[in-house]
């Protein structure tokens, strides 16, 4: 499988080339949309081959993930937007190629110094039976333990702060198996946030939340992002939600990385259609200005045809 690419400026052609994006404002708020540069970004993949067993999902794949970016990975079921994310997580080991983590190769990299500089949020995470909130929130400081350095005041502020930032404090004393699914998703990313890693990365992170908990999901992580300066890589599903938070917009298919750049130059009606096979008209959201993604109705689409 060889890898193509668009730039941000044109979806009509599939020639191979490096993107260079201009910073502008992103009009949800969320600052310059610094998307691929000429510096070396902490996160990188180089030319990785990606599968399980023998089916392979990905080949010869290669992305940046701009530093202080709030990256979302977009496309179709089963085309390698989980499997991107293992890999860049150190999950997943490529059979070829490298995932690199502030220039180094992740999987040479002792698993407690990656989980001091990167946090992931699985898809489908279990809390042990019982345990209560601010236990679990409590764990995300497992990295910075060790031999010499037991639990200390540091670590009980930082448990404090994060569950506060995630609006659970109050939910302390629960148990995380009482909680609504929303509740426990915030509580999630609140033991995320304790591990005070410059990198968050989140498989789905609304799957199975109602579109109340979506956007309150989605608006906290706006706001690690913009408030703490930290780098969000998240895989979503809804491409307007996507359209709506990110800063910079990634779209594979088949494993392939089609576009990616800033949604405003991303998001355009023949990207969708090649991307989901979804004819469609792309305007602007009232509320932020940001590419909202109309379908076609399938009457208008039969009549087309016809």
């Amino acid at each position: 499988m060889t890898q193509t690419r668009h730039t941000v400026h044109t979806h009509t052609t599939h020639t191979t080339h490096t993107t260079h994006a201009v910073d502008a404002p992103h009009p949800h708020g969320h600052g310059p949309a610094d998307t691929r540069s000429t510096q070396v970004q902490r996160l990188t993949a180089e030319n990785v081959t990606l599968g399980y067993d023998q089916r392979v999902i990905a080949e010869n794949l290669s992305v940046e993930i701009p530093d202080h970016s709030f990256t979302v990975i977009v496309g179709p079921n089963a085309c390698g937007k989980s499997t991107l994310l293992r890999a860049l997580s150190r999950m997943l080991r490529p059979t070829a190629g490298r995932v690199l983590l502030d220039g180094r190769a992740i999987t040479s990299t002792p698993a407690k110094k990656v989980a001091r500089t990167l946090g992931l949020l699985p898809q489908s995470s279990v809390a042990p039976d019982g345990i209560t909130v601010a236990d679990l929130v409590a764990r995300g400081r497992y990295p910075h333990q060790g031999l010499l350095r037991q639990w200390s005041a540091q670590d009980e502020r930082i448990v404090l702060e994060s569950m506060a930032s995630t609006g659970v404090a109050e939910l302390a004393d629960r148990a995380v198996d009482e909680l609504s699914g929303g509740q426990r998703q915030r509580v999630w990313i609140a033991m995320a946030l304790a591990q005070q890693t410059p990198l968050l990365l989140l498989d789905e992170p609304t799957t199975y939340l109602d579109i109340q908990h979506q956007l309150e999901v989605l608006d906290l992580c706006a706001q690690l992002h913009e408030e703490q300066g930290r780098t969000l890589v998240a895989v979503l599903h809804d491409l307007n939600q996507a359209a709506r938070y990110a800063t910079h917009l990634i779209a594979l298919r088949d494993g392939v990385v089609v576009a990616e750049g800033p949604p405003a130059e991303v998001v355009t009606a023949g990207l969708v259609e090649e991307v989901f096979g979804v004819p469609c008209r792309v305007i602007d959201d009232p509320e932020t200005g940001t590419p909202l993604v109309v379908p076609s109705a399938r009457r208008a689409r039969a009549r087309t045809a016809a």
